[in-house]
């Protein structure tokens, strides 16, 4: 794997690296360069470009915070039919072109299932990792997956299990109305969100940064939120139980797209799992969590 080229950004720096097979795959990372490695691991759709502290801040924390473009998404190569383990060996080449060797993992939402899977498969370089509203399996033993999850999910999930091609033809008209009105997925949210998810979505800032992601996920492709929603419905390739790192699972418990029973059950089977949930907090509120959750990891500061 090379670097094809680095770019100062906005308070980072963005290069092109190759995976291990050969694909694609866009990087970025910002703060401290000598700091302690985190990588922070999007959601979905989204992209390295996520929401995430001030450069400025890292520094202070001295954090280096890496994130890159999962397959399909922004300038990401797609990987067709990837599971959630698959996601492992891009984040190991990742960390070995910046020469890193221990690093700790924070994912949020559909990020938190692969920010786990390194927690249980890459336990010799991975020293701590915060699972931000995260979804348990698909086949979890004695969850009802659905309930509590807004309908929007369901229909989605739903028909990624039973119909992927479908799953496409929904999501590609989808992906195209987000390149044309970015703020069309938040909009077609809006019933299912409650008033605290309301509330930090209407902060100008954030939501300007959502927006950029939303575009940047989609730019070349519908296919990284595509095959995600695949893998997520599918078999992880772990099982959490293996996980015996350090973990923070962060949830609101009136999130309606990643339901908390999700998080109970992830706790239930992770022995050195710290469970944090608040109660009024929903989904959104996850980027609020998130300055907490970095310095759990790296400080190991209460959450």
């Amino acid at each position: 794997m090379d670097a094809r080229r680095a770019e100062p950004g906005e308070g980072s720096v963005r290069e092109w690296m190759r995976a291990e097979d050969g694909r694609q795959l866009r990087v970025e990372w910002a703060g401290d360069p000598n700091g302690r490695p985190v990588f922070l691991l999007h959601g979905m759709p989204g992209c390295r470009m996520g929401p995430r502290p001030r450069d400025m801040v890292l520094y202070q924390r001295r954090t280096r915070l890496i994130s890159y473009d999962r397959p399909g998404y922004g300038g990401s190569d797609r990987q067709p039919g990837r599971r959630v383990s698959d996601g492992i060996r891009d984040v190991v080449a990742v960390a070995d072109r910046l020469g890193v060797d221990r690093f700790a993992v924070v994912g949020r939402s559909a990020g938190a299932p692969h920010a786990l899977a390194c927690a249980a498969l890459l336990p010799e370089r991975v020293t701590r990792v915060a699972a931000l509203v995260s979804l348990a399996p698909v086949d979890a033993e004695g969850l009802d997956w659905y309930e509590g999850m807004a309908e929007s999910n369901i229909d989605d999930f739903r028909t990624a299990v039973r119909d992927p091609e479908g799953l496409a033809r929904r999501l590609i008209p989808r992906s195209e109305a987000i390149r044309t009105d970015p703020a069309h997925l938040i909009e077609a949210l809006r019933d299912e969100l409650t008033d605290d998810d309301l509330r930090i979505l209407s902060d100008t800032g954030l939501r300007s940064m959502l927006l950029r992601t939303y575009v940047e996920a989609v730019r070349r492709s519908p296919y990284g939120w595509i095959d995600d929603a695949l893998a997520l419905c599918s078999p992880w390739g772990f099982d959490p139980a293996e996980v015996r790192t350090p973990v923070l699972l962060w949830h609101g418990r009136r999130d309606p797209f990643s339901p908390a029973s999700h998080a109970a059950w992830l706790a239930a089977r992770m022995p050195r799992a710290h469970s944090v949930l608040e109660p009024a907090a929903a989904h959104f509120a996850a980027f609020r969590a998130l300055p907490r959750a970095l310095r759990w990891v790296v400080d190991g500061a209460p959450a």
